[in-house]
């Protein structure tokens, strides 16, 4: 078998090939390419061909001192920030309880797992009518509710809060799935290693420092890449829950919006603040997984 993988390698992996080119890696060097022109979705101004319409790195300059760019960039590092620390607490957390159950932990890893599978725009548009409606007017808007807590009244017409709000609904979309894979990591945990540590007399919280969490680094590693990189690519709830409304742009929507700011509008300047999205994605997936790793290797 490992004869017949080897004479016939490149003939089994050319469909693959074939389709990673055409469909990720020519589209993605056009469009850096036409990041450095005057396109204008349907033509090339000043010029008939992508060369003479060539503008160098006028495009991206207009990126980096663009305010809506800029804020759009702040609104990102803000809303990964807290939707990062969120899912990392709640997931884990999930975990650890569906450990300690011992009947129906199935069901409950279903019921915590389902939010994931429901879209991003009807989820949005179901948490709008809670926060709207039920935070505002029945559990935090004060007068006849059952609480008064301003920062969840009327959350989706103020930028921070609106922020936290979609902070909110990505946890707990997100938080089932990334559970699913601490979930994996705590089940290649040796329970002999748990015996151990009870016969020694270790309280709870030694044994998670000591032999829960850095056995978990792998699962770790996965659940930050994973959780990094679809916060930094959110579109749907965003559109779902403000469409950018009150200065609440994310990265995402600030590059689809962008070809609307402008008449006729600019997709070369659009196409530059993808190229900077996709290189600040991948530095900082990169970065932290990099060191994950190396805090892996050092156990």
């Amino acid at each position: 078998m490992q004869q017949y993988y080897r004479r016939y390698f490149w003939f089994l992996t050319a469909p693959a090939v074939l389709l990673f080119v055409l469909v990720i890696a020519l589209p993605f060097l056009t469009g850096v390419l036409y990041s450095f022109t005057a396109w204008r979705g349907t033509y090339f101004a000043g010029g008939k061909s992508v060369f003479e319409s060539f503008v160098g790195l006028e495009n991206y300059r207009a990126t980096l001192e663009s305010v809506d760019f800029r804020a759009a960039f702040t609104n990102s590092l803000f809303f990964t920030g807290i939707s990062l620390a969120a899912v990392l607490v709640s997931s884990l957390g999930f975990a650890l309880l569906i450990g300690m159950v011992r009947k129906a932990a199935g069901f409950y890893r279903a019921v915590l797992f389902l939010p994931n599978l429901l879209g991003g725009l009807a989820l949005g548009y179901i948490w709008s009518f809670l926060f709207e409606i039920v935070y505002t007017r029945y559990l935090f808007g004060g007068e006849g509710a059952l609480l008064n807590v301003p920062f969840f009244a009327n959350m989706l017409q103020s930028r921070w809060q609106a922020l936290t709000a979609m902070a909110i609904v990505t946890t707990w979309q997100m938080a089932g799935y990334m559970m699913m894979i601490f979930i994996t990591g705590l089940n290649n945990i040796p329970g002999s290693l748990y015996e151990a540590a009870d016969i020694d007399g270790c309280t709870a919280m030694q044994r998670f420092r000591h032999i829960t969490a850095p056995l978990l680094l792998p699962s770790f590693t996965i659940v930050l890449f994973l959780t990094l990189a679809n916060c930094f690519k959110m579109l749907d709830v965003n559109v779902a829950l403000t469409e950018g409304s009150f200065n609440t742009r994310l990265l995402a929507y600030q590059i689809l919006r962008v070809t609307r700011d402008f008449s006729p509008p600019d997709y070369g300047q659009a196409q530059a603040q993808a190229v900077i999205f996709f290189v600040l994605i991948a530095g900082v997936t990169l970065l932290q997984v990099s060191l994950t790793k190396r805090r892996e290797v050092a156990l």
